[in-house]
């Protein structure tokens, strides 16, 4: 197993939850399918196949948990033609017009009629747990995906203390900063040949920029016009390969061939061996890794 990305959050306060403590709180918020009339699901599942029904498996002192989504598909184009024909026959017989209020209702009417023969759609986040760290990683895409995985573990275990990270300094202006100098770059990271900039007088002004030399003049020319660099891809100490984000989100995250062939070597024939020396490696790589993107932005707010 390996995070393709990552959003991560600092704890603001103890997680004082052990593995068996984690597993008792996730077993009463597990997942289960989608009831007839039921629109969407989420719960707790197992990690790891080769776990069975275990919901949290611990290593070196890393929790890793794992949550899946369920959402009915309806699609609104058939949702709205069904409508439409209702809405037509009405007024059609009874000669008279059909208005909002009454049109909403048949569209809940034709959703809660469509949803037992809707198809499924599944969406499974990963998290590690970082206690001694004081991190979580979710491995998502998106906020709004590794929020809905924290605000369940909230439900299931009470509290949890966690928040985005703030840094002194805006990663934007840091990352163009490193672009137009060429200095400042913190020991391990090196600039690849990847970003994206954005105008900020026009918001719709994108550039995506792969596979050019980023110190050349025609790329320098966009940043002497005022653009401003919000992602940017970077290789750290020859291991990990990724997309730093303005937000600090981490993108198309990948080991660089020298990191694979060292998992390689280490590869093990028992399937949960293999799992529990992944989640040892990944957590250890990022947890070392989260400090050094936090220092290159003049660290926490509050420190």
């Amino acid at each position: 197993m390996w995070f393709k990305n990552f959003i991560f959050y600092r704890f603001t306060g103890p997680f004082e939850f052990n593995e068996t403590q984690l597993e008792e709180a996730l077993q009463e918020h597990t997942y289960s399918p989608c009831g007839s009339q039921e629109l969407s699901r989420y719960g707790w599942v197992t990690p790891a196949k080769e776990l069975q029904d275990t919901l949290c498996h611990s290593v070196h002192g890393f929790h890793v948990v794992a949550a899946q989504k369920e959402e009915k598909i309806l699609p609104p184009a058939v949702v709205k033609q069904i409508v439409d024909e209702k809405v037509e026959l009405i007024e059609d017989e009874q000669a008279r017009k059909v208005y909002r209020k009454e049109r909403d209702q048949i569209k809940d009417e034709v959703i809660i009629d469509l949803l037992p023969r809707a198809f499924s759609r599944f969406q499974r986040t990963m998290a590690l747990i970082a206690p001694q760290q004081g991190w979580i990683i979710v491995d998502a895409s998106s906020h709004k995906r590794a929020e809905e995985l924290l605000t369940h573990l909230r439900g299931s275990v009470g509290s949890l203390p966690v928040a985005l990270p703030e840094v002194k300094q805006s990663p934007s202006a840091v990352m163009t900063s490193w672009l137009e100098s060429g200095q400042g770059m913190p020991n391990g990271l090196t600039i690849l040949d990847e970003c994206e900039l954005r105008d900020n007088l026009v918001e719709s002004g994108v550039i995506r920029i792969k596979g050019q030399d980023l110190t050349d003049d025609e790329f320098t020319a966009h940043l002497e016009a005022g653009k401003r660099v919000v992602k940017l891809a970077v290789e750290w100490e020859e291991q990990l390969r990724f997309v730093l984000q303005e937000d600090l989100a981490i993108k198309r995250l990948k080991m660089t061939e020298q990191m694979q062939e060292k998992r390689d070597q280490d590869s093990q024939e028992d399937q949960l061996a293999q799992f529990d020396a992944d989640i040892a490696m990944i957590g250890l790589e990022l947890t070392r890794l989260i400090p050094v993107i936090l220092e290159a932005f003049g660290g926490l707010t509050d420190e």
